[in-house]
């Protein structure tokens, strides 16, 4: 479903679930409208796409035909080349800011709590919010939990956060309603890299529970 957003934009609906093969068709249509020239800008999220478009280069009906024409060459055995990232976390104590309020809330013990985030492995499916920040999923279902009622102020980098179904990680010192359990000392951005971000959509991801941190790693 294609919807017009303003006079220079278009959102593109392929569905409306968090699902990896789903994921995977809104980062191919992505790849292929960087050919197009009036197109300015992509923003893909979990199942959707939105299309920024130079209104006086282009109409609206001429994008949405080009829209259409590279939605044709997507299908359902189009998947993204994927890496394996194993990340270090560091769980509860003065690095899980909630870890011990979130074992009690879903009444789990530290133990079990660390299990079943770590055991898991998870997909990249988006990034946003800040630069570098991985949206990925999906959590075990007993480790669900909304957003924090009130957001921090600051949310230290390198915090391992959960929130709904989906597990991130605080690139950056930010404001945050994410549920903070542990900590990385990996450094997810880093703006004067030729590659910025640790992350990239279709990486999967594998929590590794450490005792100790060397910050120097």
């Amino acid at each position: 479903m294609l919807k017009p957003l303003g006079d220079s934009a278009i959102l593109v609906q392929l569905g409306d679930e968090i699902h990896p093969a789903l994921n995977a068709r809104v980062h191919a249509l992505d790849a292929l409208l960087q050919t197009i020239p009036a197109v300015i800008e992509t923003v893909p999220a979990y199942c959707t796409l939105l299309v920024h478009y130079d209104p006086l280069a282009s109409t609206f009906s001429e994008i949405a035909n080009h829209i259409e024409e590279k939605l044709a060459l997507v299908d359902d055995s189009t998947h993204r080349p994927s890496r394996r990232l194993e990340i270090p976390v560091l769980y509860g104590g003065a690095s899980g800011l909630d870890f011990d309020l979130v074992a009690t809330t879903l009444a789990l013990s530290t133990s079990e709590l660390i299990r079943l985030h770590s055991e898991r492995e998870y997909t990249v499916y988006m990034m946003g919010f800040t630069p570098g920040f991985p949206y990925m999923g999906i959590l075990d279902e007993r480790l669900v939990l909304p957003r924090m009622p009130t957001p921090r102020t600051r949310v230290p980098a390198g915090s391992v956060a959960i929130a709904g179904s989906q597990t991130g990680i605080y690139p950056v010192d930010s404001p945050g309603g994410w549920r903070v359990i542990g900590w990385t000392p990996l450094k997810l951005f880093d703006p004067i890299n030729e590659s910025p971000f640790l992350f990239t959509p279709g990486d999967t991801v594998k929590f590794i529970s450490v005792e100790t941190i060397d910050d120097g790693q």
